[in-house]
């Protein structure tokens, strides 16, 4: 463990490489000339929900046959961020670079800095992450420590005593809304209610089960080396998160560093740096889905009527259960209430 002091921008030695126009106009043309027809077609036929479960089926097949952790042990250097898709993954993943490199750390995205051994299940994917091998960024870093994304389930990470694990764990329904929002961009989805559908099921297209993630992280609280974070506490308190983030690293962090640390991971900074945080325009003719949308200030009625939400609730709670799982649903969650249906 170290003193806090300054310290340089922290250098990696990867150069994020996007892949090239004529991959992105392939990769256009094959969403926007095959599969919006198709789905528009199987939405008509009732059918659209195949599509969804196939692609999930696939994801499955594809990770049993070749995870991008095969062969990879975890060392002290690592601390991975693990999350369900769309449940903070880079508020906690900037609050984790930033407090191991003392608050001082700059970069062009932060995926020069932190490792993502999946981003290549997204084709075409480039040169899109900081390879697993690469020491250069904990070796820079103060603490001499790294961040890794993932949103694998926890029995498909690589587990070790001497690394770190922070989970954070999001309300399902905000969950469900920021998907749809997010993918919606740059690839076509089903109606709305065939996506609340796929998302209350085991094949949801982008992370499976929320309960059964969620299950599986939970399982994991009693290790020293993991620390489960709730989005819902993350938005209440931040510099106690932090404080919690620092504590749980071994980072002796001052008053001034935790103060530096919520500054460079509160919204509105984000939101002001979100081409630091981006992902790359897939297709040349659409947008890039917004990773850095509403913040604290979006919520489940953008797209859940009350009694959707309420179902919603019901049936997770309903899922953990069957799981085995005693997370207090309330404490990361926001129930809606059944008697304003």
């Amino acid at each position: 463990m170290n003193d806090i002091r300054n310290h340089p921008m922290i250098h990696s030695k990867f150069h994020r490489v996007p892949p090239s126009l004529a991959a992105r106009i392939a990769y256009g043309i094959w969403v926007d000339g095959a599969m919006r027809p198709l789905i528009r077609t199987m939405e008509k036929l009732g059918r659209a929900d195949r599509v969804f479960r196939a692609i999930r089926k696939r994801q499955i097949a594809e990770l049993s046959q070749s995870n991008p952790f095969d062969g990879y042990t975890p060392t002290e250097h690592d601390v991975f961020v693990a999350t369900y898709v769309k449940s903070g993954t880079n508020w906690m993943m900037q609050i984790v670079h930033q407090l191991l490199n003392h608050a001082t750390a700059e970069y062009e995205h932060i995926h020069q800095v932190v490792a993502w051994p999946a981003a290549g299940y997204s084709a075409p994917k480039g040169d899109y992450a900081t390879p697993l091998d690469d020491d250069s960024v904990w070796k820079a870093s103060p603490e001499n420590k790294r961040v890794i994304k993932t949103h694998f389930h926890w029995n498909d990470l690589p587990y070790s005593r001497r690394a770190r694990y922070i989970i954070v764990i999001r309300d399902p329904k905000e969950v469900f809304v920021s998907s749809y929002f997010f993918f919606g961009v740059a690839f076509p989805l089903p109606t709305l209610d065939t996506w609340y559908r796929l998302f209350c099921s085991p094949d949801f297209p982008v992370g499976g089960s929320w309960a059964e993630s969620t299950a599986g992280y939970w399982a994991q609280r009693d290790r020293e080396n993991v620390l489960i974070v709730s989005f819902k506490t993350l938005k209440r308190d931040l510099a106690g998160t932090v404080r919690r983030v620092a504590t749980f690293l071994d980072v002796r962090a001052t008053d001034h560093v935790i103060r530096e640390v919520c500054s460079k991971s509160c919204f509105e900074y984000m939101k002001r740096a979100e081409n630091k945080f981006a992902v790359w325009r897939m297709i040349p003719w659409r947008s890039a889905p917004p990773l850095v949308r509403r913040g604290p200030h979006g919520g489940p009625a953008e797209l859940l009527d009350l009694e959707k939400q309420v179902a919603m609730d019901a049936h997770f709670a309903r899922e953990l259960k069957r799981l085995g799982c005693d997370l207090d649903y309330e404490e990361f969650c926001e129930p809606a209430s059944a008697s304003n249906v």
